[in-house]
């Protein structure tokens, strides 16, 4: 059963997650989402807690485990279902499909005071095991929901927030703008936000680089926004 958790639509069906390694498991329980610990024979947690342990052998842990080699505890969580849009500042991410650059994302929101993340349905799964390692249990202070953009999109401008996109050429230079309550659409690798979601944009924003270099890595990009429309709005 903790097997098949590494696929998506079991982690669906069952309403679980793995976590690995002792800080992520740590961190999930201080948010009172970890059900049960898979450990080591003859390790001990270096957390209290007061959840039932499992002591198991290093050969289940490896067969649980999606790394090479296999942390000495291994933790199963519930999902925690979530539709509810809190605060002014927001992150929309357009089919964002590397678990790394979702990682990165995530932990750069926590750091500079995104109140939500809004993935479009067809984004990562978060609880993918390179998210969750990337994120380094950021994770969990986050509020994150799955939405159709699109459909999302309206709804926030009514309730008005201003809807932000990029645009190397006809963007406004992200440090010289200010909003209050915003939403900051990043999209996908390769392709970029969808034209149907660019056209509901109220203003797009760039970064002020070296000409030299075309593009930046879409967790790169969007940790450097973040951090200017965070600095703007402690001024």
């Amino acid at each position: 059963r903790y097997v098949s958790l590494k696929t998506v639509k079991e982690r669906k069906k069952e309403g679980m997650f793995l976590v690995e390694g002792m800080h992520l498991c740590m961190e999930a329980y201080k948010r009172g989402i970890l059900l049960d610990i898979l450990l080591k024979e003859g390790e001990e947690l270096e957390f209290s807690c007061d959840l039932d342990i499992t002591y198991v052998k290093k050969n289940i842990l490896k067969k649980v485990s999606s790394l090479t080699n296999p942390p000495i505890v291994i933790g199963i969580c519930k999902i925690k279902y979530n539709n509810k849009i809190i605060g002014n500042h927001l992150l929309l991410l357009d089919d964002i499909s590397d678990p790394g650059n979702l990682g990165t994302i995530i932990r750069s929101s926590s750091a500079f005071n995104i109140d939500t993340i809004i993935l479009s349905t067809n984004s990562v799964d978060i609880y993918n095991d390179k998210v969750l390692r990337s994120t380094q249990g950021m994770i969990f202070n986050m509020n994150i929901i799955y939405s159709d953009l699109d459909k999302i999109i309206p709804r926030l401008k009514n309730d008005g927030f201003k809807i932000l996109g990029t645009d190397v050429n006809d963007g406004n230079d992200v440090r010289n703008i200010k909003y209050y309550k915003y939403a900051l659409i990043m999209g996908n690798e390769g392709r970029g936000v969808k034209e149907n979601i660019k056209d509901l944009c109220d203003d797009n924003l760039y970064i002020k680089m070296n000409k030299n270099c075309e593009s930046l890595n879409v967790g790169v990009a969007t940790s450097i926004l973040l951090y200017e429309l965070n600095r703007s709005n402690d001024e």
